[in-house]
C-alpha cells in the first residue's frame, strides 16, 4: 500500500489504519545552503567541509529538519494532504544526511479519530536502507463535513 502520487487531499472519512505515503528527494549542498539561509542554522558541520571533516561525521550533513521538512511534505501534499494541520510531532535523528544522499521520506496512519478529524501517523525518513529519522505526528486532515 506504499504509494508515491500526486498532490492532493484524503478527506478524514476515506483515510484507513494501514495507508500509506511517500516522497524522495536527493539532497544537495545548494538544499543544504537555502536551509541555512532560511533557518538561520549556519553550523559549519552543514556549510564548511574542512570544519566538518573534523567532526564525528568526517564531512557535512545536512540540518536533521531539513530531512524532516520533508516529512511535511508529504503530509501536507499527500496525506492527508491539502486541508491537513500539524498538532504535533515527534522525531529521532538515528544519523546523517550527507549531500548527494537520496532520502525517502514515509509515512503510514496508525489511528484516525473521524469524529475529532485527527489522524496519527507513523513517520520514517530513510537514505538506502538506513533509518534516518523517525517519529510520529498527530495531523487536523480535512474532511467533506463543515465544522
Amino acid at each position: 500500500m506504499l504509494e508515491e502520487i500526486t498532490r492532493g487531499s484524503i478527506f478524514v472519512e476515506d483515510i484507513e489504519i494501514g495507508m500509506q505515503r511517500r516522497l524522495r528527494k536527493e539532497v544537495t549542498m545548494q538544499d543544504i545552503q537555502m536551509f541555512a539561509n532560511v533557518s538561520l542554522d549556519h553550523n559549519p558541520v552543514h556549510l564548511d567541509d574542512d570544519f566538518a571533516k573534523t567532526t564525528r561525521f568526517k564531512g557535512c550533513v545536512a540540518h536533521g529538519m531539513l530531512s524532516a521538512g520533508l516529512i511535511s511534505a508529504v503530509i501536507g501534499e499527500q496525506l492527508p494532504g491539502h486541508g491537513s494541520v500539524y498538532m504535533g510531532q515527534t522525531l529521532r535523528f538515528m544519523a546523517p544526511v550527507r549531500p548527494g544522499d537520496i532520502v525517502v521520506a514515509e509515512v503510514e496512519v496508525t489511528g484516525v479519530d473521524r469524529e475529532r478529524h485527527r489522524v496519527s501517523l507513523d513517520c520514517r525518513c530513510m537514505v538506502g536502507d538506513t533509518v534516518v529519522i523517525k517519529g510520529e505526528a498527530l495531523v487536523l486532515a480535512p474532511s467533506r463535513k463543515s465544522e
